[in-house]
């Protein structure tokens, strides 16, 4: 009896050895194929469906999963070329995007504030991942000019626009839901306890609430907020739930937002079959795409829905940086709920 029990018991060792090994290998998998397509030697991410450009939201993209990653030589590589490369002395943030083709790669010096968010984010945790006051630091200094440059009242809101520059109009200002990052907010406010910080997520919370157009109640990419505080599906872009707006539900699902911030989203993604899912919707007229979601969009569909158990991060061979970076950032948002 006593020797059946070893066996039993050296085989459970085992097996919970090979899970662990599996488990490592799961973990890093999706990782490792990310940095293969798109990370640069010199730390730059490319943007692989858009002429191979880079921006800050991929840079701040790339930091988060390297954190989550544990990998520490990336981020630095990463951040290196970050800061040296996009990084403005005159506001304290980040010019948005860079065209290595081009004669002048930063031809657009205006920032874009959720590529900002997402690095002070990253910075934020990896100094507290790896105890490095230097990255605190930065992530404070970026986040202080955030709320300089890009916060302000209006409507009774509350609100961050979209950048530094070009998005206040006569009589409205153009924000994109999208930009919203929830969780990175909240870090901010647990790491300052500063009461602007709350007032923004509440304030922001209740703007994408209100943000339901159309008959299925979705958010647009781009919103117009009026001065009386009317919000419409902004004019300057096509009025779609779209490869912006998608990010809207994975921010609210990865803050715990409640069931009910959830629903529309998970209404409008239960009425499709899973692999058929438009990639958009024109909220006003209908409209969907004739092409499905990518496989970025349809994890993020998962979580709204919660029909499909736990996510894996093995990206598909064709994913583009995009739907790849959706796909790795869904999956960590899910396991940062377990």
């Amino acid at each position: 009896m006593a020797k059946s029990r070893f066996g039993r018991l050296r085989v459970l060792l085992l097996w919970l050895g090979l899970v662990f090994s599996f488990g490592i290998h799961a973990a890093d998998g999706g990782w490792a194929q990310y940095k293969q397509r798109f990370l640069l030697p010199d730390g730059r991410i490319v943007d692989t469906g858009n002429n191979n450009v880079s921006h800050t939201e991929g840079q701040g993209f790339a930091m988060l999963l390297a954190v989550f990653n544990d990998d520490r030589p990336t981020f630095d590589k990463l951040w290196h070329w970050t800061r040296n490369t996009l990084y403005r002395q005159d506001i304290g943030l980040f010019s948005w995007r860079y065209e290595p083709a081009k004669a002048e790669p930063i031809a657009d010096k205006n920032n874009a504030s959720d590529g900002d968010i997402l690095i002070a984010w990253a910075l934020l945790e990896a100094g507290k991942r790896w105890h490095v006051p230097a990255y605190l630091t930065s992530s404070t200094q970026i986040q202080q000019a955030l709320l300089k440059h890009t916060v302000i009242d209006y409507a009774g809101y509350r609100l961050m626009l979209p950048g530094a520059n070009g998005f206040t109009q006569a009589g409205s200002v153009t924000v994109n839901p999208s930009y919203f990052v929830f969780p990175a907010w909240h870090a901010f406010y647990q790491q300052s306890h500063s009461p602007v910080w709350k007032k923004l997520i509440d304030d922001s919370m209740t703007m994408v609430s209100r943000m339901r157009f159309g008959k299925q109640h979705l958010p647009s990419d781009w919103v117009t907020l009026k001065a009386n505080g009317q919000m419409v599906p902004a004019s300057d872009w096509p009025p779609r739930f779209g490869f912006d707006a998608v990010r809207v539900p994975l921010y609210l699902y990865w803050d715990k937002a409640d069931s009910l911030s959830m629903s529309p989203f998970a209404t409008f993604w239960r009425s499709y079959d899973r692999r058929a899912t438009p990639a958009w919707l024109d909220v006003l007229s209908g409209q969907r795409a004739d092409y499905s979601q990518n496989k970025g969009m349809r994890s993020v569909r998962d979580l709204a829905v919660g029909d499909r158990g736990p996510l894996t991060n093995h990206l598909n061979p064709d994913e583009d940086y995009y739907s790849a970076s959706l796909h790795l950032l869904a999956y960590w948002a899910q396991r940062s709920q377990l």
